[in-house]
């Protein structure tokens, strides 16, 4: 995989007029399906396809789906599925164009993320949720996940892409050194004598992820920041597929991806819980959302093909050429490379590497209002995020984005950092 350095990304802006200056590009028909089989109960999943924002012009629509895995109880995931949706909205700003508001979302998500997450400590309960939260615009895909439920995509091309990262503390050797780093105890359950059993966690609380929504009770460490990616599909479309851990202890990405070839979503959801299921029993809940980003022209139902076709079989689900002969420029849309370009991606738990001047604030967000809860502040009372900050260059501490006193405690906390 290349590093971060060697991708080539380009600015949304960009993107988005080379679509306009390429005559009428179709919106994506989004077809979903989902699947469960249940062991605790404590896995909940969002879907809304008709999500509705107004522009300047008129209406645009959006669809979210999202797996909340819970653990320690259901209280966690139940109060995330209820109330985050609408704390990311609450985060973002009236009046965007679109190019505007898809730029804005990776921000919205990580004050969604840490407003829900404050709000639910407040409500002295201690249970938690993995969250693996997806937004669809157009052909604009924006991820954000806390934990170790995971979402992938394979590009009508047969190209798979990982759009959310893992925070098991097992596989995560970037988290481990984040905890320790700053003060925490990262190691396995000692039962006694030197013997060590189970996996990597987090000490104090013993929770084997590292970030999370919840889990009051486990430390400092745990964090709710989200990873966030963004990425924009060619025309050709792509398949989603949302599961949460129960799947993925069991089936690799590309063994997913391949059982359920040639299915139409709801057949393909069900078909994954089944394999993973078989493989691995019915230890965890298990749960899988799949979405199918398709081009407008309608797609025959494909027939069933072989496993060992591979990659590239795809393309036969999302694209069709009509039984009648095809003009020149049928051949070249269903021919076009397979374009799936990163837009944004950051991983970091620092709340103020989150928070910083990608974004032009004056246009975008409001001065006096805290950047993480969105609480209205008066001048002079907020905190900025660079106030004790000696490596930011021209960056001052009256520069924003401002904090309330609550969320420069909770930012302190992200960072590891003991009162």
């Amino acid at each position: 995989m290349r590093s971060r350095s060697e991708r080539q990304t380009l600015p949304l802006s960009i993107l988005l007029k080379r679509e306009e200056a390429n005559e009428k590009i179709d919106r994506p028909e989004i077809v979903h399906g989902q699947a469960g089989q249940n062991k605790k109960g404590e896995d909940f999943t969002l879907l809304k396809t008709d999500c509705q924002r107004a522009l300047g012009d008129g209406i645009a629509n959006y669809s979210v789906f999202a797996i909340f895995d819970g653990h320690n109880g259901s209280s966690a995931a139940i109060y995330s599925k209820e109330n985050l949706l609408n704390n990311v909205l609450s985060a973002m700003p009236s009046d965007l164009n679109r190019d505007e508001w898809l730029a804005a979302l990776p921000r919205a998500l990580v004050a969604g993320f840490v407003k829900t997450d404050k709000d639910f400590h407040e409500r002295a309960q201690t249970s938690g949720t993995t969250v693996t939260f997806v937004i669809i615009e157009g052909w604009v895909i924006t991820v954000a996940s806390v934990g170790d439920s995971r979402c992938i995509l394979e590009s009508a091309q047969g190209t798979i892409y990982y759009l959310s990262a893992d925070h098991r503390l097992e596989c995560n050797e970037e988290e481990k050194k984040r905890i320790t780093a700053s003060g925490g105890v990262v190691a396995r359950l000692n039962t006694g004598g030197g013997t060590e059993i189970g996996p990597l966690r987090c000490w104090p609380g013993g929770l084997c992820l590292s970030r999370s929504i919840g889990d009051a009770n486990v430390g400092e460490y745990i964090v709710p920041v989200p990873y966030v990616k963004q990425v924009k599909l060619s025309t050709g479309g792509g398949r989603i597929i949302i599961s949460s851990d129960g799947v993925w202890d069991a089936l690799s990405a590309e063994t997913a991806l391949d059982c359920c070839r040639g299915m139409a979503p709801d057949a393909a959801s069900k078909q994954i819980v089944k394999e993973a299921v078989v493989v691995e029993g019915l230890k965890d809940d298990t749960t899988c959302i799949v979405i199918d980003v398709l081009p407008q022209e309608k797609p025959i139902a494909p027939l069933p093909t072989s496993k060992k076709q591979g990659k590239g079989v795809l393309k036969s689900v999302f694209c069709r050429k009509s039984s009648e002969s095809s003009s020149q420029a049928d051949m070249i849309r269903y021919n076009e490379p397979d374009m799936v370009e990163e837009l944004f991606e950051e991983g970091s738990a620092i709340l103020s590497e989150r928070l910083n001047t990608k974004y032009p604030l004056c246009n975008m967000f409001r001065l006096f209002m805290c950047a993480v809860c969105q609480l209205e502040m008066k001048p002079g009372e907020g905190i900025s995020i660079h106030v004790n900050s000696y490596s930011r260059g021209k960056l001052r501490c009256w520069d924003g984005p401002f904090l309330c006193l609550s969320c420069q405690e909770k930012k302190e906390a992200m960072e590891g950092k003991r009162p």
